[in-house]
């Protein structure tokens, strides 16, 4: 049987996935593919904890509005990671040192 502990270790270790990837990546895009793991598994642990809800859907609808500003928010870095390739021509953060022309 899946009990809540099984679904809090997934939503662990993709927690941990999606921060080594921030910490470890020089790439922009792979940065935003680790926040995006992160945003996963707090996504996974709504739909988990409601469960044991009290209100009906309550996680779910949580878990609804989460991938909605997840969705929001890779749409928004992709479209700086953009300027800045189109602006310094490389997506490598370390390259990218200066915010003023």
């Amino acid at each position: 049987m899946i009990t809540l502990t099984h679904f809090l270790l997934v939503s662990a270790c993709i927690f941990c996935i999606g921060l080594y990837a921030i910490l470890a990546k020089r790439n922009a895009i792979m940065i935003l593919v680790g926040i995006e793991l992160m945003i996963n598994a707090a996504i996974l642990n709504f739909v988990a904890f409601a469960r044991y809800d009290k209100i009906n859907y309550g996680g779910q609808i949580f878990a609804l509005f989460a991938i909605v500003l997840a969705a929001a928010a890779v749409a928004v870095g992709l479209a700086i990671i953009l300027n800045a390739y189109r602006h310094f021509k490389t997506i490598n953060p370390q390259h990218i040192h200066e915010l003023k022309d």
